[in-house]
């Protein structure tokens, strides 16, 4: 009796293996048909969503192009960025560029359009974890803090004014929320200082652009 159990105990398991093969064989042949079949509508979504913030940092007015499709890459130090060239009649009239600055729960996205004298064209926050109703206030749907910093560049206000009025500068903070303004003006001022590095390169107008990625 007990070598009939066994036996058949034995004769279960390469089946039983078989069948969890067979099972995981199927899932991931699902999982990878259903990646191929979703890929596509949802880089279009992201491209859509993509181009509609630059939109709001960089006028339609201001170009004729496809800014998906004019970009340039610079490098600073280890850091790579996506640079968005706007063009109008051939001649660079804007930039846009992500940076990325450290908030009080966590990374800041933010995007800047900058005009080829360095002044700011606007600004817009993509993504944030902070606070809901303190730091969220840096949206431009919850205030409209964000969209004080259109038409100010690095020599407006000087260097000293570029933090929040805390640490000496012009720039107002939220109450019981300082950390996330004033994380979002550090970073506005480094792009800025981005562009200021590297404005001959993403004001060239016979520039190529960057592969897609």
């Amino acid at each position: 009796m007990t070598e009939t159990v066994l036996s058949g105990s034995r004769s279960r398991i390469p089946y039983q293996s078989g069948l969890l093969g067979l099972v995981s064989t199927l899932a991931a042949a699902l999982l990878v048909g259903a990646n191929l079949v979703t890929r596509e509508p949802i880089a279009q979504r992201e491209a859509e969503d993509l181009r509609a913030s630059l939109a709001q940092v960089v006028p339609d007015a201001l170009h004729d192009n496809n800014l998906l499709a004019d970009t340039v890459d610079i490098r600073d130090g280890a850091q790579v960025t996506r640079v968005y060239r706007a063009r109008r009649q051939g001649a660079v009239s804007a930039v846009a560029y992500r940076m990325v600055a450290q908030g009080y729960s966590g990374d800041i996205v933010l995007l800047l359009g900058v005009a080829p004298d360095g002044s700011i064209l606007g600004v817009r926050v993509l993504s944030h974890a902070e606070t809901p109703g303190l730091g969220d206030r840096i949206e431009a749907q919850k205030s409209d803090w964000i969209l004080g910093f259109s038409g100010l560049s690095l020599d407006n206000p000087a260097t000293a004014g570029w933090a929040v009025k805390k640490d000496g500068g012009v720039f107002d903070s939220f109450s019981g929320a300082t950390i996330t303004p004033r994380a979002v003006v550090a970073g506005i001022r480094r792009g800025l200082e981005l562009y200021r590095a590297h404005r001959r390169e993403l004001n060239d107008a016979t520039g190529s652009a960057a592969p897609p990625r």
